[in-house]
């Protein structure tokens, strides 16, 4: 009975170690360094954002609800413009949930081609362990 219990605390604590070790970084870090290439690849290449949704990711932009990778990335991709430049003011981290996920507010400014002035933008990304996200728009 001990040593069953043991080989189970055993495994809890290597299960903790592979979390840790899958992100390996300061939140914060991790938070800063997936904003810097989501946004330059918003900007470059919007079809490159596939990668970073899964089928039950959700995107809620304007008040429509849109599900899974390739749809998601459609409606980035027909946004009424092409050329724009994000410009980032603030990078919020917080942890979400005993699993390792993670809450990542993001503000800034939009600049698009042609525009003297930039608009103000914020997202919500919220990830799960495997740093997938999801995009809710506020």
């Amino acid at each position: 009975m001990k040593r069953r219990e043991e080989e189970r605390e055993g495994e809890r604590e290597r299960e903790t170690k592979r979390r840790e070790e899958l992100v390996g970084m300061d939140p914060d870090q991790v938070a800063k360094a997936f904003v810097e290439h989501y946004y330059s690849t918003f900007d470059a290449n919007r079809a490159g954002l596939a990668n970073l949704y899964q089928d039950g990711s959700m995107l809620t932009f304007e008040g429509q609800k849109t599900q899974g990778s390739q749809n998601i990335v459609a409606k980035l991709i027909a946004l009424p413009f092409q050329q724009c430049k994000h410009l980032i003011t603030t990078v919020d981290c917080q942890p979400s949930g005993p699993a390792g996920g993670m809450l990542v507010f993001v503000s800034g400014n939009l600049q698009l081609a042609g525009e003297q002035h930039a608009l103000k933008f914020s997202q919500v990304f919220l990830f799960n362990v495997f740093l997938r996200c999801a995009w809710i728009d506020l």
